[in-house]
């Protein structure tokens, strides 16, 4: 499968790349009008399609794969995107040059498309090399293309007016690309400010473009990867959130090792995932479909981990588990031999276990040899 999937990506991208290569050396297109016009389709459309669909979470999350852009802001990423793309579209269907102040908005659009795709890019991290670098090379035709055009035109008349505006237009248009793409990129600086105030109608910020891009965790651009300084994955659970209350309730006992990670435990905790190991044991189907569904809480729970990492709350969740607690000893006493053993070994590390169960190995060794010589 990943293999397809590298395949669907990395074909565009490569032969847009030889395309690319050809029209610097040359100054023509590789390929045929009908080929370029399906590279346009895949690299403005499917790609970021593709990329938001299957790889962008909708939520930020310190322990799996997290949302690219902050979903309280992604409406102004959405936004631009269609509106740079409506701009390619239009300028690549176009038969002939418009008006001076329509091409010097469209081609300000097609320069903003360029930048925009270039920081989603540094965003994504290393599938830009998939998806972007081909949106990237698709921008860069469009703005040559319609360069060399107005060019042409001018050389064959030269369109005056008394409209201040529409010379100053052609004279931008005109103008040298050294000269033309700073006086764009200005420009692009008004029509961002008015996708921005329309936005706030929508509950969008003024300051949403960049709070897309930073408000994240684990990106380019990510600005609270420090949130997840103290989230330990695949561990917050409601027992071992339970655990981190005040001590006068839940009462910790001891410390105890998870994936490399110091935890706190309590007597709940450790009987809880005692019992938890028994289920593997005994009935491994059904502990594989509980470990399924109750995966989901411990999700919940990293999402809102702030509230979670509150004492208060632990303290109500140690409670509320209190009867589960009963439960699982009931079990833990009914059908195991040895409970208080196999309580005390929960969250031991490696090394203590193993310094255990030599330990026991030794002790019941020595039974065994105490009992030949009475019997001797």
């Amino acid at each position: 499968m990943i293999y397809l999937v590298i395949f669907l990506f990395g074909l565009p991208s490569l032969m847009l790349s030889i395309d690319f290569l050809q029209y610097l050396i040359t100054g023509r297109r590789l390929f045929h009008r009908f080929i370029i016009r399906l590279l346009e389709i895949v690299g403005m459309l499917g790609f970021p399609v593709f990329y938001l669909w299957m790889f962008d979470d909708k939520l930020n999350n310190c322990c799996s794969e997290s949302a690219t852009f902050s979903p309280g802001h992604k409406l102004t990423i959405y936004v631009i995107f269609a509106i740079c793309n409506i701009a390619y579209f239009y300028s690549s269907f176009k038969k002939e040059i418009t008006g001076p102040i329509i091409e010097v908005l469209i081609n300000s659009l097609l320069l903003l498309g360029f930048l925009f795709n270039f920081f989603v890019g540094i965003q994504v991290g290393f599938y830009s090399l998939f998806g972007n670098l081909p949106v990237a090379l698709l921008f860069i035709f469009r703005i040559a293309d319609n360069h060399k055009k107005i060019i042409a035109i001018s050389e064959l008349e030269q369109p005056g007016s008394n409209n201040n505006f529409v010379r100053i237009g052609w004279g931008i248009l005109k103008s040298n690309l050294f000269i033309k793409l700073p006086i764009l990129l200005i420009l692009c600086l008004p029509f961002l400010i008015i996708i921005s105030s329309l936005l706030l109608l929508f509950g969008q910020k003024p300051d949403s473009l960049i709070r897309a891009f930073t408000d994240t965790y684990k990106h380019g651009f990510s600005q609270l990867d420090y949130l997840c300084d103290n989230v330990e994955c695949g561990g917050h659970f409601l027992c071992s959130v339970a655990a981190n209350g005040h001590k006068d309730i839940v009462h910790p006992i001891r410390y105890g090792e998870r994936k490399a990670n110091k935890i706190i435990c309590n007597r709940q905790l450790l009987i809880a995932n005692a019992f938890e190991e028994l289920l593997q044991q005994k009935l491994p189907r059904i502990h594989k479909f509980i470990r399924y569904h109750y995966n989901k809480v411990g999700n919940i729970i990293h999402r809102h981990y702030r509230i979670f990492n509150n004492k208060f709350i632990a303290d109500f969740i140690y409670i509320l588990m209190k009867p589960l607690e009963i439960l699982f000893l009931l079990i833990l006493y009914t059908f195991d031999q040895k409970p208080e053993n196999r309580i005390s070994m929960q969250y031991l590390n490696k090394l203590d276990r193993q310094a255990i169960r030599q330990l026991k190995y030794d002790r019941d060794r020595s039974n065994v040899k105490a009992i030949i010589t009475l019997s001797i």
